[in-house]
């Protein structure tokens, strides 16, 4: 179905929130937004026809992602889920997640997301937090031991792997860098031996 289309649909008597139930401009309503974007798209083809195509494109792509997380959200809540119910399993996945913080709904801080991203590719690709600067965003992760061959390339494809998780579930993390293996930080070991023996003292 084209962007107009959808559109159009949203617009259709009826469509959306029951008339007289808020005012418009509180609660967002299908039938006055599928109307609106209708205007706007006839006012860019009007002047720019590839702009008015892009213009197209942009609402179809948008409304495809929130279409898929509509769908996520019903799969989620629709079937049998453990470990803390629906609402848990919704946190759990990256699509719900990564709509619930776009629009500032996510009831979890930052931290706690993180954790998520880390838990849900633990299996694979085992990191843990070395530190994280809510300031900043800057995060600061640790490699866990995966059992892999060690390989350049595979520890790459582990971090990416790791990083895309970070950046769906927590995308305010500006940046990510990774401590080298064996670089924990940790106190220095002090070391105790028994004292060297003394000359002999001369007859």
């Amino acid at each position: 179905m084209s962007a107009r289309a959808t559109a159009a649909q949203a617009a259709a008597p009826g469509a959306g929130a029951p008339r007289g139930a808020a005012s418009p401009g509180t609660v967002p309503n299908a039938e006055t937004t599928g109307r609106r974007v209708e205007e706007v798209l006839d006012h860019l083809a009007g002047r720019d026809r590839e702009a008015g195509a892009a213009a197209e494109e942009l609402v179809r792509v948008l409304m495809d992602f929130y279409g898929a997380g509509l769908a996520r959200i019903m799969h989620l809540v629709g079937s049998g889920t453990e470990d803390g119910g629906p609402r848990s399993a919704l946190l759990r996945d990256e699509l719900v997640t990564s709509l619930l913080v776009l629009h500032d709904l996510h009831p979890e801080d930052t931290a706690a997301r993180i954790g998520r991203a880390l838990d849900s590719v633990r299996r694979q690709h085992p990191a843990e937090v070395a530190e994280f600067d809510a300031e900043s965003g800057a995060l600061r992760l640790r490699a866990g031991d995966g059992g892999g061959c060690g390989c350049p390339s595979t520890n790459q494809q582990a971090r990416q792997a790791v990083e895309a998780a970070v950046s769906c579930f927590a995308p305010e993390v500006t940046s990510v860098r990774w401590e080298a293996a064996g670089d924990r930080s940790e106190p220095a070991l002090l070391q105790i031996s028994r004292r060297p023996p003394t000359a002999a003292t001369a007859p």
